[in-house]
Parts: C-alpha cells; structure tokens; sequence
C-alpha cells in the first residue's frame, strides 16, 4: 500500500519503512532480531522487563488547554511545559540518529464521522505491525490525503532522566494535547500505545457529544447491540467474542447518538491458558500469520508455544485484526446500545454472577467500577486485589468520571437500555477459598439476559447491594445464583459482604457532592 506523501516532521537520517503490511513488516521483525515465527505463523515477541502498562510512568503536560479541563491525580499526573519541551527535544536527537524507523499512518475509530488521524512512528517493526493491527487501516484514498492530527513517537531505547523530564523512572509516557504529541519511551509493551490513542479520544470526544468507552461491543441477529464494561481480565474480550452475536470490538467503543463503533481495527486478548473449548474463536488466531503473540513461551527449535505457561508474566497477549474473528463486524460498527453489561472479577466471592441494575444502580456503579486487578496487567501487581477504577478504566479517562457518568445516563435513558452487572471472579469465598466463576455459567446467563428469558423469570433482592438477583435461570444450577448459598460459613459472608459494602461507600465519597440524590440512594447498606 502506497504511503502518505507528507514528509516527516523532524530530521533524521534513518530509512523510513511507511505504511508497510503485516508480511513486509513480519519480514522485518524477525531479520531484526525482533521475534519468531511460532510453527503455525504467529510472530512471537518478548516486550522485556514491562510486560503490562506503567501506569505510575504517564504524564499529561498541564497547560492552559488541561488545566481546567483535566482530572488531575493519581491517574492523571501532571508535567510541566518546559519538562516536556526538553523531553521532546532529546527525543528528536534520538530519532536523528536512528539506522531505521517504521512509520504508520491509521485512524483512531471506526465512524468517519470521528475517527481521529493518528501517525505513529517507532523503531521496532513489530511495534508498526501491533499499532497498525489494533488501529483503523486507511485505504489508499485515505492515504492520499492523509495528515495526522495527533503522533505518537515510540522509542523503547530511550532512557528518560526524572531530573531533567520531570518523571519517576527512564521509563515515560507522556502527552501534550496543545502539542497534539506523545511520546513513549523505555517500554516495550505495546499497548501503551493504543491506550495513548484511547485517552485521546476520551479527551477530545465528549466535547463532541460522545460517550468514550472502556468496553467490548457485540450485536445479536436483531442487531441489538450489547456493550460490556470491564478492566483487564475481566472477561471483554473472551465474552464479546460469541458465535451466537456479531463482534463490533473487545475493548474501546464509542456511543454516539447514531451508533456504538470501535476505536480499534482489531483485538488484543489475554491469552494465557486460553482453552479451544472455551474460547475457540480466540485460540484460532493464536495459529494465524499476522497474529502477534507478546510474551508466550515458545520453543526455539520446534516453534511450538505453550500458551498455558507463565514463566514470562500472567499477562501474555495476541494481537490479531478484527477479521480474524469470523462474525465480526466488516464496518466495525452497530446501532446504539440496548444492552449494557459491566463485569467485575470479584476477589472477595460477594457479588452473585448476575444482578439487574436500574439506571441509578447502573450510574452508581459505572462510577465505582469495581473489579479486581488480574495478574500481570500492571507493573507490580503478582495476584487479583480488588480496586475501585471509576468507569472501568480510570488509568485512561483523563476528565472527571462525573462527564462520563452522565454521558452515560443520558444514554441509558435515550435508548431504554437493559442494564446488567456481571461477576466473572470468584464464587463459594473469597480468591484462595472459592473457584473462579465457570465460563460457560457466564455465557449461559449472558445469553438468557441478552436475548430476552430473564425478562419474567423470579428474582429476589440483594440485602447489600439492592440490585434484582434471579432465582431461577434455565440450564444454571440455582445454587450458583445466591453466592451466600455458596460459602460454606454464611456468617463468614455476610462479614465479608459487609466490608465490601464499606470499601464502595468509602471509594464513592469522592463523587458524593456531584451526583444526584437518587444515585446516592443506590449505594450498597450493610443488612
């Protein structure tokens, strides 16, 4: 495919690969050094000491275009401008002496009508393949005309210095939006960068009217699309990749009045034990040319990977285009939401595996986003702790959760959407007494919700939480449905039910003074 004609913004004596496809870009990545062919054509690459996200290494440069309009904190740290200036600079003098570097000119979401223009530039070939794989690939029209309204810049060998940066580490991730640059350096996890993308857009968009998602899409054959809100490993990928519904995308849409589209043009899947059973859809592209595999042991004579070892990290990946996936979505696009699913891996074995939520339950939720962190999605985390990130994907949400919150109510409301929370952790106790919660329960209730049999089935009232709990649901064992039924001390539960009650009362009070009395009203009481 032809690439952009518009030169490079900066100096450098490398040659330039622009726009190259997977098998060229394939080619370069093992002739680097980069990876393996795994037997089946899978590229396999190791991404080094950061094997997930560094959250504690992003930064945000505070200027009068973030000052007001940014949520600064613990996920939104700030850098000063002339921290920044100086960062850019010593990039630039990195990219001048580079041998090569790999340019990709793609679009950040599906919907002409907002997709972003997004240039990245790295110096690994498998970073070009990766981006150009989890973003929108212009045709060659596109191309013709293209020109970036934001660029990444990713140098994994660049060291960053705190003192002269104004970071914590050499490693950095840092973001201008007056600029419209960001710059990624000492990582070789690749999805940093699609998250850079994701947290543009989740600026730029609700300006626009926009909800910006941390989500998975699918639609059912009524073309009644159903979003699924969940952190790392809590089952977006595994769940919206269902043979019954059409896959729009697995991890970040937008919902805009006229419909839910993805930002991305493929998936990026924890692999690690994936089962053929359980998952076939995704185990198939694990032996797929084209597919990255980040992180999977394999065996360097016979090429074979063992997708069920974690010697590397808990958080192993594949990397693959939306088409892999058979009844994926061609435009990557559906109509506005009618069903809305939040997940949340609960450590503590409280949660029942699936509670109807009304609107205010469903705003209260949103804004707690519990879950529990899994193995391996972040830097520093060795086993599922629970946490509160509010939208489910407070590490990307650079504005307050409230402007999400409410997008998101208005569009509940517009669209009468079903709403639904999830538990995929853990039943009968707490992680290390209890088992993680049958997939194929999940999908079981998934389905009899999406398509319509929980309508009239009996429920009961959770005493803690307040939300409507089935009873009965065809092909579940009922025993599965009251988690309290499950643990083998009830007292034991109710204690720990009563603690987790406290955590979301304590986690919401930031919220308190900017939501509405009825959303307060939905806040979990202890019985």
């Amino acid at each position: 495919m032809p690439g952009s004609p518009a030169p490079l913004p900066f100096p450098t004596r490398a040659r330039v690969h622009r726009n190259l496809g997977p098998a060229p870009l394939i080619e370069q990545a093992v002739r680097r050094g980069e990876g393996l062919l795994s037997k089946d054509g899978a590229l396999v690459v190791e991404t080094g000491r950061h094997t997930g996200r560094s959250a504690k290494d992003k930064f945000i440069v505070r200027d009068e275009v973030t000052e007001e309009a940014v949520w600064w904190g613990r996920s939104n740290q700030p850098m000063d401008p002339a921290h920044f200036a100086q960062l850019k600079a010593d990039f630039l003098a990195a990219l001048a002496e580079r041998e090569e570097l790999f340019v990709q000119d793609l679009f950040g979401g599906a919907e002409p009508a907002y997709r972003l223009p997004v240039q990245v530039v790295t110096e690994l070939a498998w970073h070009a393949l990766f981006i150009r794989t989890l973003l929108v690939r212009p045709t060659a029209a596109d191309l013709a005309h293209f020109t970036p309204d934001y660029r990444i810049i990713n140098l994994p060998s660049f060291r960053a210095d705190p003192r002269r940066h104004g970071c914590h580490s050499d490693t950095v991730i840092a973001v201008s939006f007056r600029e419209r640059l960001i710059l990624i350096g000492g990582t070789k996890y690749a999805g940093e960068m699609k998250k850079a993308v994701f947290g543009v857009l989740n600026f730029l968009l609700p300006e626009r009217g926009v909800m910006p998602m941390h989500c998975s899409a699918n639609m059912g054959p009524r073309r009644d699309t159903a979003v699924f809100f969940g952190l790392s490993g809590t089952g977006k990928t595994t769940l919206s990749a269902d043979s019954r519904r059409t896959l729009i995308g697995d991890d970040e849409h937008g919902w805009s009045d006229t419909a839910v589209f993805n930002f991305e043009g493929g998936c990026y899947a924890k692999v690690i034990r994936l089962s053929p059973e359980a998952e076939p859809e995704i185990h198939a592209t694990t032996r797929r040319f084209g597919t990255i595999l980040e992180n999977v042991v394999i065996d360097p004579l016979t090429r074979e990977i063992d997708l069920d070892d974690a010697r590397i990290t808990e958080n192993t990946r594949g990397s693959y285009p939306l088409d892999f996936i058979p009844n994926s979505a061609p435009d990557a696009m559906g109509p506005p939401a009618r069903h809305l699913v939040m997940l949340a891996a609960d450590a503590f074995g409280i949660l029942p595996p699936i509670a109807r939520l009304t609107p205010e339950q469903a705003m209260y939720h949103f804004l707690s986003g519990y879950t529990a962190r899994v193995a391996g999605t972040e830097l520093g985390v060795t086993e599922p702790e629970a946490t509160f990130s509010t939208c489910f994907g407070a590490p990307f949400m650079p504005r307050h959760p409230t402007v999400y919150g409410n997008l998101l109510r208005d569009r509940i409301a517009r669209g009468r959407v079903d709403c639904w929370l999830v538990n995929t952790g853990w039943t009968g106790g707490p992680y290390g007494v209890g088992r993680r919660m049958p997939i194929q329960v999940t999908r079981a209730l998934l389905h009899a919700a999406l398509e319509g049999a929980l309508a009239d089935v009996p429920y009961r009232r959770d005493p803690f939480f307040g939300f409507q709990v089935p009873i009965a649901v065809p092909g579940v064992d009922p025993a599965l449905l009251d988690p309290r039924a499950t643990w083998p001390d009830p007292a034991a539960y109710d204690r720990q039910a009563a603690r987790l009650v406290g955590m979301f009362v304590e986690n919401f009070a930031e919220f308190a003074h900017r939501v509405e009395a009825d959303v307060l009203r939905a806040a979990p009481r202890a019985a």
